[in-house]
């Protein structure tokens, strides 16, 4: 009779996944988005430029008043994209995320975009600052001791300052990596106002997460980071969200209340109907993303992370220089 090889804990799990990633990132990053800003976005910045004319897509708070006037036609006015730029991650890591049938686990997605956005953020002087959400719940502790991670605050939300440096970014990651992912949903909400306060000076806000609380939780702390910060929202997926299998009798457990359902997935209409649900409430997150000024990256655990980000950042920029923001 033969052991089984043991599964490895979560803790090492995701330091094995960050270090892997340490590698993917810097090979297949480096040299894939060249350009004059070197940041994740090129930044509107705070210096002013040229002006030029209006185009769909402006942010009309950059309307050049005294140019419209005297050419009667709507300017707007460039920007000069600030080198040393604030970002700030809010990584969403409720019990939901514990969960893949793809190549991924979800986690592993969010730690993984994580990594790929302070990779291009750190350089130039850049500060990359975290705060990080989990269930509120508590748990006995699993006698494995997980990477270093600052304890988590009320309500299962923890801040990390930002700082410059590559040593510093590598250890936001890791304490990211290391926080243990707790029962319960985190409020969303409540992490995303955390990048309100204390107010800051313009620069790029991330929101990594599967959305899954209601948008009605979310969206207007949203918005509001919106009018003061370019915002990127960073939505992880697994496929089995979208539809189910056709595989008979299927258990399915709640990651975040640890209940047990048999699903009949060898029901076609049930397949449809749960289909049909899962487009509706993607489609509602999709629009509450872009109410709120958003620029929306969807990652699946199935798929290419990395060249997803690739396109969306080269987009991000390429609109930029169009002049359209979204």
């Amino acid at each position: 009779m033969t052991s089984a090889t043991p599964r490895p804990a979560p803790a090492d799990r995701s330091e094995a996944v960050l270090s892997r990633l340490q590698l993917l990132v810097t090979r297949k990053l480096d040299g894939l988005l060249q350009g004059d800003y070197a940041g994740l976005l090129p930044g509107p910045g705070s210096e002013a430029g040229e002006s030029r004319e209006y185009r769909p897509g402006d942010d009309v708070r950059r309307m050049d008043w005294p140019v419209t006037a005297r050419t009667t036609m709507p300017h707007v006015r460039r920007t000069i994209a600030d080198r040393e730029l604030e970002t700030w991650l809010a990584v969403d890591l409720s019990a939901s995320l514990d969960f893949g049938t793809g190549r991924w686990l979800k986690r592993e997605v969010v730690i993984a975009a994580a990594a790929a956005i302070t990779h291009l953020t750190v350089r130039g002087g850049n500060r990359v600052g975290a705060v990080i959400g989990t269930g509120s719940a508590t748990t006995p502790p699993s006698g494995r001791r997980r990477v270093a991670a600052p304890p988590a605050g009320p309500g299962g939300l923890t801040r990390l300052p930002a700082r410059n440096g590559r040593r510093e970014a590598q250890g936001l990651l890791r304490a990211i990596a290391g926080t243990e992912v707790r029962p319960g949903r985190s409020d969303l909400g409540a992490l995303v106002d955390m990048l309100n306060r204390p107010p800051r000076r313009r620069g790029v806000a991330v929101v990594i997460s599967d959305f899954l609380a209601p948008p009605a939780q979310w969206s207007r702390p949203l918005r509001k980071l919106r009018v003061r910060h370019d915002v990127v929202a960073v939505e992880v997926v697994d496929p089995r969200e979208l539809e189910l299998p056709d595989v008979g009798v299927l258990p399915v457990v709640d990651p975040e209340t640890g209940e047990l359902h048999e699903v009949q997935t060898a029901d076609p209409r049930l397949r449809r109907r749960y289909a049909e649900a899962a487009a509706a409430q993607r489609a509602e997150i999709s629009t509450a993303l872009r109410a709120a000024g958003a620029a929306h990256l969807r990652l699946r655990t199935d798929r290419d992370w990395l060249l997803d980000m690739v396109r969306f950042v080269a987009a991000q920029r390429h609109a930029r220089t169009r002049g359209t923001t979204r």
